[in-house]
């Protein structure tokens, strides 16, 4: 069972959810069925209903059904499929009410009466979809709002008398009267069904060791919508709330936690921002339902994740072709469109283009070249390189990898100040060093680096280890704050970075460490977006998929490879 108060109720396919969040840190005392269709809407509010009154009920959720229980009776919900949920309910009614109040020529929800399918139908300026409730046993005795207009209830109840059982659909325009073959257990028992192929395929080695593998899972198969707007691949959106998107770097996470297991979906995650690429070879910043917006860029970690993929999936000819175009032209745009005429190094316009918004690293400077942004690169030039002398381009391998190595040489020389990297401002030059962890993001080169670069890099990583994993700002810094976001909190990504590269420079102990915090902090608060550094709570949005897929990939190596020594020694080993 999970909490739907962190994890919304939903099914691979669905772009809507049940859930109380309906908004941005907001909590309604009721369910609502919530739709990520041109954004985050609630639609309509389930109120358990009994004695003409809402009803005291406990609400509990599996994988595959979620139910309200009262002393008298229970409702169950089920999703049949991702457009439609049933209902049943026996000793306990439910009244469903339209969340929005009041219906203007352009919001609101109208309510109808549909004498072709026999069913009531709700349509949502907010969504642009139809929401149909068609009744399969019982009947509705309370209803209220048909085809009215302004402000006013809507509203439709089952009564508590005696069982009852409904449809309710999400879509478009027009479709056949509701019918189904088969009945609410054996939905039920096929949604779980279809959730359990998918733990066993993406999380097979899972164990006691590993507790929250297959909550996890969920997390990531409840996230996973159909293609639909700007979405053209099956996507797994961060979360069913309100960071219903997939940002541009954020998406390597969780193709990696698919690879083995989901092959195909792995690659649509890798590919989708790909999909929207423009002619500089930039990526956006972000896609969601019904918007791709390129305001800002995201930080480029696709060769370093690409390089991984590789190892875990069978790509053809014809996959590795196109994804060496895609990567050299976001490749080039850095090279091409970030750096100041006459310097080696590229630049970020503002923090959100490295993905740590408000790292202490930007408080100076905005537009600044940073040591993670030169590793990135040189990470992905190594993987162009790569893929040129697999797909016969010599001279294009030959090319990418002088670029690497002068862009290697020039992060070492320019940056490397007093045994730390620093940033420097791409307009005056201005060096500046910052307490965030962003500044150690180099050690993802791994033996790329010198012996003695990784060595001051792992002491001071080190420094920002909590009981609970990394701070993205050391706990005794001016500049900590708990719920700052990149000012203090633990992040998944950071988590995986680092200690993937710690493992590559010869730092296994520290980065085992690193693991086994991580994973211990998702066992005992979820898988939010953040986390408090000091006290393990889960922060902002607590349905994240980056920090489910982070998860599984840390929990896979930890089931399936020896530990490597001892938890308390960052030294060598």
């Amino acid at each position: 069972m999970f909490s739907l108060h962190d994890i919304p109720f939903s099914y691979r396919g669905s772009w809507f959810d049940v859930s109380p969040v309906i908004a941005e840190k907001t909590y309604a005392e009721d369910l609502h069925l919530v739709s990520h269709q041109t954004g985050m809407h609630p639609v309509v509010r389930f109120l358990p209903w009994h004695d003409d009154a809402r009803a005291d009920t406990r609400v509990t959720a599996t994988p595959s059904r979620l139910t309200w229980h009262s002393d008298g009776g229970r409702v169950e919900l089920a999703y049949e499929n991702p457009d439609t949920i049933r209902l049943r309910g026996d000793g306990l009614g439910l009244r469903i009410e339209v969340a929005a109040g009041v219906l203007t020529p352009f919001t609101g929800s109208y309510l109808f009466h549909d004498p072709v399918a026999g069913a009531h139908v709700l349509t949502s300026y907010e969504t642009g979809r139809r929401y149909r409730i068609t009744v399969l046993t019982g009947e509705i005795t309370g209803l209220a709002g048909v085809e009215a207009l302004g402000h006013g209830d809507r509203h439709l109840t089952l009564p508590a008398g005696t069982g009852w059982e409904i449809a309710i659909e999400e879509y478009r325009t027009g479709r056949p009267p509701f019918r189904s073959s088969l009945g609410f257990d054996e939905v039920a028992a096929a949604a779980a069904a279809r959730f359990a192929a998918f733990a066993d395929a993406v999380a097979p080695w899972r164990s006691s060791r590993t507790p929250a593998a297959e909550l996890a899972a969920y997390v990531l198969w409840s996230a996973t919508v159909d293609p639909a707007g700007m979405v053209n691949r099956p996507a797994v959106l961060m979360s069913k709330h309100w960071m219903d998107k997939v940002w541009s770097w954020d998406h390597c996470f969780n193709a990696l936690a698919l690879a083995a297991g989901e092959p195909g979906l792995s690659w649509d995650q890798f590919q989708l921002p790909f999909d929207h690429q423009d002619p500089t070879g930039a990526l956006p910043d972000s896609i969601a339902h019904s918007e791709v917006l390129h305001n800002f860029v995201k930080p480029p970690i696709h060769g370093w994740a690409l390089r991984r993929l590789r190892g875990q999936l069978h790509l053809d000819p014809e996959q590795l072709s196109e994804t060496y175009k895609r990567l050299a032209a976001w490749t080039r745009f850095w090279l091409d469109q970030r750096r100041v005429t006459g310097h080696r190094l590229p630049h970020y316009q503002h923090g959100n283009d490295s993905g740590w918004d408000n790292a202490t690293t930007f408080d100076d400077d905005r537009v600044i070249e940073t040591a993670d942004l030169a590793a990135f690169l040189i990470l992905q030039l190594r993987e162009l390189t790569s893929l040129a002398g697999e797909l016969g381009r010599p001279a294009d391998a030959q090319e990418w990898e002088t670029t690497a190595d002068s862009l290697r040489d020039a992060l070492l020389t320019e940056l490397w100040q007093d045994s730390r990297f620093v940033s420097a401002a791409a307009r005056t030059g201005k060096l500046r060093a910052s307490s965030s962890l962003l500044d150690l993001m180099p050690i993802v080169l791994g033996d790329d680096l010198p012996a003695d670069v990784r060595a001051h890099l792992a002491t001071r990583i080190e420094q920002h280890l909590t009981a609970h994993g990394l701070a993205t700002e050391p706990t005794t810094s001016p500049h900590y704050a708990a719920d700052g976001y990149w000012r203090g909190p633990i992040w998944a990504p950071a988590t995986v970075l680092i200690e993937d590269g710690l493992r590559r420079a010869g730092y296994p102990a520290l980065a085992d460490t690193i693991s086994d915090r991580f994973r211990a902090l998702c066992e005992k608060s979820g898988f939010a977006e953040n986390f408090d550094a000091e006290t393990g709570k889960g922060l902002r949005d607590r349905a994240y998929t980056w920090t489910a897929s982070s998860y599984l990939i840390l929990a896979a190596a930890y089931e399936q490879h020896p530990r490597s020594g001892s938890l308390t020694s960052g030294r060598r080993q």
